[in-house]
């Protein structure tokens, strides 16, 4: 009986570890088919793309204290040059971005 106890802990355990992992992923992902082109690969928009468009680095100050809320509004309505993403990414894509882009501010 312990052994099943321990076994499940451990699963428990590694499913806990790993789905910030995968969320991070999913969100990079998405980000580099759908963003990067603009935002560049490191997001500071220093692509042919974001110097044309005159795109704001996500290390901006003021890009950077947008809340989420904010981040996600931009991402599925569009901003600018920048097209909606709304009825191309799920909820749960344009959130895993969001999150994603937060890693590139730091």
């Amino acid at each position: 009986m312990n052994h099943r106890i321990r076994t499940a802990a451990m699963i428990v355990l590694a499913a806990a570890i790993a789905a910030p992992a995968f969320a991070q992923s999913a969100g990079a992902d998405t980000y580099k088919a759908k963003c990067q082109m603009c935002h560049g690969p490191d997001g500071t928009a220093s692509t042919p793309a974001g110097k044309a468009m005159k795109v704001p680095s996500f290390k901006d100050p003021a890009v950077a204290k947008k809340s989420e809320a904010d981040l996600i509004a931009v991402t599925k309505m569009g901003m600018g040059r920048m097209p909606s993403y709304g009825g191309k990414l799920s909820d749960a894509q344009i959130k895993d971005v969001v999150s994603y882009i937060r890693t590139l501010a730091k």
